[in-house]
Formats: structure tokens, sequence, C-alpha cells
């Protein structure tokens, strides 16, 4: 058990080191290249006292290593200053924007997880036949469409020429949770084949490996149903090589749907990065930039935890 807790406490230690060089990097990307931000916001025709004025408040006139310490001290009580566009707290401008965000990750990753399972599982037990077949070119055709392309045959089937769904998907007018729902379906539906495709072959390829294992063959020998055999003894030791791409996966949900969004005109955290590289916003694009990082980091921790707690030999080591 010691075994666990030093690679547990490893682990933590290289994930904390890791999101403090992402914070170095999102600072110097955001604030720290040529330009003048005062110039950029207030305008050309902005006087050189207000110009001055402007970066006492922002602490622009400081170094910047006391900047990125100050900048650093607030990320970590949750105060990332004011918008620059705006002049909102940067909870109220991002806030809204993360619960759309995170409300569409969580749609999608409820859906993504059984079809991903359902598809594997029916593509390894029926091995080179007809339906594994199927499944693996309908997986071939889904690696080779893009996002936008995915989402634009999705509207133009179930939104133009069968109006089930709208075409943008503009939750903050929903009426209600279901209504909130329907607007998010096809966007939701587009991150889960995007997902699922890669998903499919890696548990089908895992499922099989396990499936022609020795303690599966001496359980189907002791005459355990199939089923049984299947559920409780090869797909929970095939999900775990499988959770990497699903870390990778739920990351790419809450920080990679900028493409997904556009093309469903969703209010999310994507769409926001979008407008706040356009309008040079700084603070705004360091918060997005810091809270991605922090799920994609967190998303990967938890995988090494769960694979270091799954793994018989260090528990018994």
């Amino acid at each position: 058990m010691n075994i666990v807790i030093k690679t547990i406490l490893s682990r933590v230690f290289l994930a904390i080191l890791t999101l403090l060089a992402v914070s170095m990097f999102i600072f110097w990307a955001a604030e720290v290249l040529p330009g003048d931000i005062a110039a950029r916001v207030l305008g050309r025709e902005a006087t050189e006292e207000a110009k001055q004025a402007f970066r006492e408040r922002l602490n622009l006139d400081r170094p910047v290593h006391e900047r990125y310490l100050i900048w650093l001290s607030g990320a970590v009580r949750g105060d990332f200053g004011h918008a620059l566009a705006s002049q909102r707290s940067i909870s109220e401008v991002v806030g809204p924007r993360l619960k759309n965000t995170i409300f569409l990750a969580l749609y999608a990753f409820i859906l993504y997880v059984p079809i991903t399972v359902f598809l594997a599982t029916i593509s390894a037990l029926n091995r080179e036949r007809p339906l594994d077949n199927a499944i693996s070119l309908l997986t071939l055709i889904g690696l080779s469409l893009p996002e936008f392309v995915i989402g634009t045959l999705l509207i133009y089937i179930f939104a133009v020429n069968n109006p089930i769904f709208p075409v943008m998907a503009n939750v903050q007018r929903a009426k209600s949770f279901w209504d909130a729902v329907r607007m998010t379906t096809l966007p939701a539906i587009t991150l889960t084949i995007v997902m699922a495709v890669y998903s499919v072959r890696m548990l089908r390829d895992n499922l099989i490996e396990v499936l022609e294992s020795d303690y599966v063959r001496m359980a189907t020998l002791k005459g355990l149903p199939r089923w049984r055999v299947v559920f409780f003894h090869a797909l929970p030791n095939a999900l775990v090589p499988a959770l990497n791409t699903m870390a990778l996966n739920l990351a790419y949900l809450i920080g990679g749907v900028v493409i997904v969004e556009q093309v469903f005109v969703y209010p999310g955290l994507g769409t926001q990065l979008v407008e706040a590289v356009f309008l040079r916003d700084a603070p705004v694009i360091e918060a997005i930039a810091l809270l991605v990082s922090l799920i994609y980091i967190s998303a990967n921790l938890f995988t090494d935890i769960f694979s270091i707690l799954s793994n018989p030999r260090l528990r018994t080591g």
C-alpha cells in the first residue's frame, strides 16, 4: 500500500508542476508578447495620462514576475480579474459559458460511454463477421469526417429536411430543462461521433485480446453464462487500457469544442475564447485557457490514479 500512496503522490506532484508550467506559458503568451494593452483597449486617441492610469489599475507598470505572481495568487482564489472589453468580473463573463459547456459535455459523455461500449462489445463478439466489418466501416467513415462536416450533415438531415431539432443550439433561450436538452442534442451527437470512432476501435481490440486470455477461457469452461463472462470478467479488464482515451475525450469535450460550438452557434467556452482572441481580451483568454488546462490535467491525473489502483502488482507490493 505504501508503494501505491507514493506513486499517487508523485503523480499529484507532477500534475501540480505541469499546471504551474502551463500557467506560466499562458500568462506569457497572453500578456508578455509585444504590444501595448492599454493602447489596444483605449484606442489610439486616448491620452498618455489615461493609458498610464489604465496600466496602473491592471498592474501593467510592474515587472513581469510580479504581474504573474499577482495573477496566479488571484487565480488560486478564483479571482481572475475583470474583462477588458466589458469591465465585468471574469467569473460573471466566463461562468455562464462554462455552465453551458459543462452541460453539453455531460450530455455528450452520457451518450458516448454506452454507445462506445455497446458497439465495441458487439464488434469484438462478432470478430471478422459482417457485423464487425460494418461497424469498422462506420468508424472509418467517422474518422475521415471532421467535426464541422458531421455537424453540418446532422443539421441538414435533422433540422432542415426534417425539422426535429433547431438549427442553432441557443440554450440561453430554453424555457425548460428538456427544451435545453432538445437544443443541445445535435451538437452532443456530433461530439459523441467524433469521440466514439476512436474509442470503439481501441476498446474492440482490447476486448478481443482479453477474450482470448486464459482466465476468461477458464471462466467459460466452468460453465458461466456468456454474458457474465463478457460483462463481469472481460469487459472491466478491457476498459483499463482505454481509460487514457476516455480522459483525453473528456478534456476535448471541455476545451476542444470550438468548431462544434461555432457550427451550432452554441454559447459555450469555445465561442467565448474565439471572441476573446478577436477582441484581444487577455484576462478572459488567460482564465479560459487555465480552466481548460486544469480540466485536462485533472482528467489525466484521475486516469493515472485509477490505473494505479487497478494494478494488482502495486496493490500487493
